[in-house]
């Protein structure tokens, strides 16, 4: 395994492999990998020749008063972890590396970078996209993995990649939980012993909301009143938003359908949760 630290560097390993016909995967990542990250490797390492792993905190994606600074790092451990799943590559770029001096140009999904968590974090999705693109653009991946947990990314990834003719197949993998159904998250490791009992209530909602749908409950005003009345039980959890929308374009409905997206988003303390369902063809009333 090998750690690369400058952009030109990693392009040039990239355009080599392309040119024997290997088949790069990419997984990009923040780093402090959890199992979630490593379920991503995994079916990265099994869809190509070459895996490539990002781990790179990246500033624009943080508003103002976000946990930038604060948000946990640990590359030794990463790079344990990645070489025990056999990452071929680490891309580890510094800030400099990826935002050089008098760096002023963006990438915006225009509509879809409103909405849900758009809306409390109105500059998080312009970073989110601006480098995924650079990532493509360094890495040359065929095939990049990213996790349902962040539903929102996940879809706004896609229609970029959609919009803008990027050469690049974008794979999402289910939501990886702990054993009591919270699911995975470096931020997770900011929780005290009693916000970690009340985090299982974004989990246990949705699953409640599982079971109503299939028992034909299908009218998102109920669905999110029974989402909220949930959440408000728990005293240390302050509601961001609970949405249901289409997944094509995270416009808000009145009837669960087909590839319906309900998503949460909470403060717990000064930590701030996201979790989803999807609802399938198959989780709709017979």
């Amino acid at each position: 395994m090998e750690v690369v630290k400058e952009a030109k560097t990693m392009q040039d390993i990239s355009e080599s492999l392309r040119r024997t016909g290997k088949i790069i995967t990419l997984v990009p990542t923040m780093g402090v990998l959890h199992q979630g990250h490593l379920k991503l490797m995994e079916e990265a390492k099994n869809a190509g020749d070459i895996l490539v792993i990002s781990i790179f905190v990246n500033p624009t994606q943080f508003g103002p008063n976000e946990d930038y600074e604060r948000y946990p790092r640990a590359f030794e451990n990463d790079k344990k972890l990645a070489e025990g799943i056999g990452v071929d590559y680490i891309f580890y770029p510094s800030v400099e590396e990826m935002y050089p001096k008098n760096f002023s140009t963006y990438v915006t999904v225009e509509e879809y970078s409103k909405k849900l968590c758009g809306k409390s974090r109105p500059t998080h999705f312009r970073g989110v996209t601006t480098i995924v693109a650079k990532l493509f653009n360094i890495i040359k991946p065929h095939k990049a993995f990213f996790g349902w947990k962040d539903a929102q990314q996940l879809i706004i990834i896609k229609k970029m990649v959609k919009d803008l003719n990027m050469d690049v197949e974008v794979i999402g993998i289910e939501i990886i939980r702990e054993p009591d159904g919270l699911a995975l998250s470096s931020r997770n490791e900011y929780l005290s012993k009693e916000e970690r009992k009340q985090a299982l209530s974004l989990s246990s909602s949705l699953r409640g909301v599982k079971e109503l749908v299939i028992n034909g409950v299908v009218d998102t005003a109920i669905i999110k009143r029974r989402i909220v009345d949930e959440l408000m039980l728990m005293n240390l959890i302050k509601i961001d938003y609970v949405e249901i929308v289409v997944m094509t374009n995270l416009d808000p409905i009145n009837q669960i359908k087909e590839d319906t997206l309900i998503a949460i988003a909470v403060w717990i303390g000064k930590t701030r949760l996201i979790d989803n369902i999807i609802i399938r063809k198959e989780d709709l009333p017979k």
